[in-house]
């Protein structure tokens, strides 16, 4: 693996544990771990709820590509990202040239099921119905996690020592 792409970048649909994975794996690779949507929260202070009310989706996407930059800036740590940092181009390329980048899928269903309870996901509090809200962005999504994945992990149904475990043997 180049110096450049010292990183490990989870992406994926939200509920898909890159979170969750992206603490695990960085504690068992003894490497720092950054959430991307967290780090945001961090930067301005309040919730990518109120980015999203107050700035729309482009606001907050904006914000994301600056924080993407500057984490993978950092070398030899674990990032977990946001949902849909990889609708901007400029997000993609970031991703490919200084990531190894593990896209993190699960079924629609296993998605549903992880977001039930959730009240910070800004795209599906605006919904009234949360299967066909996700169904639409993993759809819309899905080609372009894709094109920027070195690997793809099938999360649906796995514990997460058996995600990390599904890691390990693919992380260069």
């Amino acid at each position: 693996m180049s110096s450049q792409k010292t990183n490990i970048v989870l992406v994926g649909p939200m509920g898909s544990g890159k979170t969750s994975v992206g603490r695990r794996l960085a504690c068992v690779l003894k490497r720092d771990f950054f959430d991307s949507d967290f780090e945001i929260v961090s930067r301005t202070g309040v919730s990518v709820d109120h980015i999203f009310d107050i700035e729309g989706e482009e606001g907050f996407r904006k914000r994301e590509m600056s924080v993407l930059s500057d984490l993978c800036s950092i070398s030899n740590i674990v990032i977990a990202t946001g949902g849909g940092i990889v609708i901007k181009k400029e997000n993609r390329e970031i991703l490919k040239k200084r990531g190894f980048v593990i896209y993190l899928s699960s079924t629609i269903e296993q998605l549903v099921q992880r977001t039930a309870h959730s009240k910070t996901r800004p795209l599906l509090e605006q919904s009234t119905n949360r299967k066909k809200t996700i169904t639409e962005l993993v759809e819309a999504r899905e080609g372009l996690y894709n094109e920027v994945a070195d690997a793809v992990i099938d999360t649906t149904g796995k514990k997460l020592y058996a995600i990390i475990s599904d890691i390990k043997r693919v992380i260069p």
